[in-house]
């Protein structure tokens, strides 16, 4: 079905726009850091290297987290019945079956990654095949090839150069003020705007890294939400996600190999169980609430 991921466009949108935002954001403080210590060096830098991060990131984080995971790969032979569900699932999307893999933990859980439709990786953990029946199963890879159909993966490589930019930009800014770069006479010229520039630049130093990583897990929710919704568009059975992640999120089976540099990928947080439900807690997670999820899956037509 080659329209499925339309109805998703409105909320595609909405996320562009917040990396619009991101992006304005980031000229805004570069402008300010650069005109406070008359150098636009700091920016140049900042932004080079975290490209060049991330575009090592983009091309072989899949295999680092598959190796991490301890990931192993599934043919036709080795498991047809997940095979065939993949399978299906991607002839009804119109998405090329991705590689698929079985995480050796109780957990239950899943995640897709790769850096586009025809290098994309589906992998679930055998807690999660032993835990759910078919239609769970299906509407849990549904969920996550909807993370490819919805061009996630590249979406989140994107916000993340973002964000990794904003930091390396407060990070070199406050060190080279720490060590006097930039006082020099055209800065004592300014007189008291000068002075009120210096003060802004401090405080944006210290305080753009935390609102670069609120927007950045703001989007991670909104595709989680995305997601789940394009999931129960692609099985029409929007009850078989909703059940799912009812027993996922009562599953609190330990991950022995969860890291938190890759638990946003995952379909529920693998540290499920040490989370708070404080407002403080769900602002920095990369998860919705489980429970908002079920509720809106369940009132879905």
């Amino acid at each position: 079905m080659a329209t499925l991921y339309t109805e998703a466009d409105s909320n595609t949108r909405k996320t562009w726009l917040l990396v619009t935002g991101f992006l304005v954001f980031i000229i805004l403080l570069g402008w300010l850091f650069s005109y406070t210590l008359n150098s636009n060096g700091i920016l140049v830098v900042a932004v080079i290297f975290s490209f060049f991060t991330s575009f090592v990131s983009y091309w072989y984080s899949d295999k680092i987290v598959l190796a991490m995971y301890k990931a192993v790969p599934v043919e036709h032979g080795t498991n047809p019945e997940l095979y065939h569900v993949v399978e299906n699932l991607c002839i009804t999307a119109g998405l090329p079956v991705p590689k698929i893999y079985i995480i050796p933990e109780m957990q239950a859980n899943a995640f897709a990654t790769g850096r586009d439709a025809k290098h994309a990786v589906v992998a679930v953990t055998q807690g999660l095949l032993n835990k759910l029946d078919k239609t769970e199963l299906q509407g849990v890879l549904a969920h996550e090839l909807s993370h490819i159909g919805n061009k996630d993966m590249l979406l989140s490589t994107v916000v993340v150069i973002l964000a990794g930019v904003i930091a390396m930009v407060s990070n070199m800014f406050l060190r080279v003020s720490m060590f006097g770069g930039g006082r020099n006479s055209d800065n004592d010229n300014k007189g008291n705007l000068g002075i009120i520039l210096v003060v802004l630049s401090i405080l944006a130093a210290v305080l753009a890294p935390i609102a670069a990583t609120l927007i950045q897990l703001a989007i991670s929710r909104k595709r989680e939400f995305l997601a789940d919704a394009s999931g129960a568009l692609l099985t029409r059975y929007p009850e078989g996600l909703a059940s799912a992640l009812e027993k996922i999120s009562q599953d609190l089976t330990v991950m022995k190999t969860a890291s938190t540099a890759s638990s946003h990928l995952f379909i529920s947080n693998p540290f499920r169980g040490k989370q708070g439900q404080t407002w403080f807690v769900k602002l920095f997670s990369t998860h919705p609430p489980i429970e908002e999820r079920i509720k809106i899956l369940r009132n879905m037509k």
